[in-house]
């Protein structure tokens, strides 16, 4: 009896070896999958997976999962891989390219381990867990992002740069923030870097000695709001993906039954806002959420001055 998942691969399959999807083409994601077969996403990744192992659809950093070129014969470069036991840097640069094209549900050990040619169980040699690999993964992004060397000596504008770093590191990689836990901090050696200069930066007031349990507060509070705002990165570029549309272009169409839901009655304030354009997407949620941020902290501080 054929499974779910092979049928909806054999359906893909054939519009691959028709020419319906050419080499290069992008593939329904495994959200598309899910909403047009109604199936588990564990379901829609086992077709990609499949698709994948057949040599048909390859992983494209930032376009996401596409027809292989050459689709139909042997995977470029699969033989190869096989041939050289790959190393943990090999592991973790394919876990980020995955989770960078196709989001985080997408990358499992099993289909770390089939794009580089190994048996399942051999990625353990090289990571303890997916636990283990999103960490160095998140380390990564933090290796790749580093602070600018020297640092701003003010508080405020030392605050803006690690902000300002932590923010464009998950617009590249929109995983990452989901990854980041604030409540359970993983051990992250290239991370320490940012926490470290924010609480230098706290501990440098001057005339004034914070204690350590305030300087975490706001060094941490500060993180928060950054990974707060960019845990929508992901699913915001994911609608795109799916739709096609912008997130102008989903407003516009949305528009209409916004305003047919608000009354005017008991939603005066709602209609004023539905009735005009206003300037409202993640980037500015960031610019004026870190500036009242720190404006509250000069408050609190006594020290509206940017030092």
């Amino acid at each position: 009896m054929t499974t779910p998942s092979e049928r909806i691969a054999d359906e893909i399959r054939a519009r691959i070896r028709s020419g319906e999807l050419a080499p290069g083409a992008a593939v329904p994601s495994t959200r598309r999958i899910v909403a047009e077969h109604g199936v588990a996403m564990a379901t829609a990744s086992r077709v990609l997976d499949t698709l994948r192992r057949d040599g048909l659809v390859e992983v494209r950093r930032g376009v996401g999962t596409v027809v292989a070129a050459g689709a139909g014969s042997a995977r470029p470069g699969a033989a190869a891989r096989a041939a050289s036991a790959p190393t943990v840097d090999d592991v973790v640069r394919l876990a980020m390219a995955t989770a960078d094209a196709e989001g985080l549900g997408a990358l499992s050990m099993r289909r770390i381990a089939t794009d580089l040619g190994i048996p399942t169980m051999s990625l353990y040699r090289y990571v303890r867990g997916r636990e283990e690999l999103l960490a160095r993964m998140l380390d990564t992004v933090y290796a790749t992002s580093p602070l600018p060397d020297p640092l701003p000596k003010g508080w405020r504008d030392r605050a803006e740069v690690c902000a300002r770093t932590m923010w464009a590191a998950f617009q590249r990689h929109p995983w990452a923030a989901h990854v980041m836990s604030m409540t359970r901090p993983q051990v992250l050696p290239h991370g320490i870097a940012h926490t470290e200069a924010l609480l230098g930066a706290f501990s440098e007031l001057p005339g004034r000695r914070l204690d350590l349990d305030t300087r975490m507060h706001l060094t941490v509070s500060v993180f928060q709001l950054v990974r707060g705002l960019g845990v929508g990165i992901e699913p915001a570029a994911q609608a795109r993906k799916d739709d096609g549309l912008t997130d102008e272009e989903w407003m516009d169409r949305t528009l209409p039954d916004l305003q047919a839901a608000v009354d005017p009655r008991r939603h005066p304030h709602l209609v004023e806002a539905t009735s005009n354009d206003v300037d409202l997407t993640l980037d500015t949620l960031f610019e004026f959420g870190l500036a009242r941020l720190l404006d509250g902290y000069a408050a609190f501080l006594g020290n509206p001055a940017r030092s």
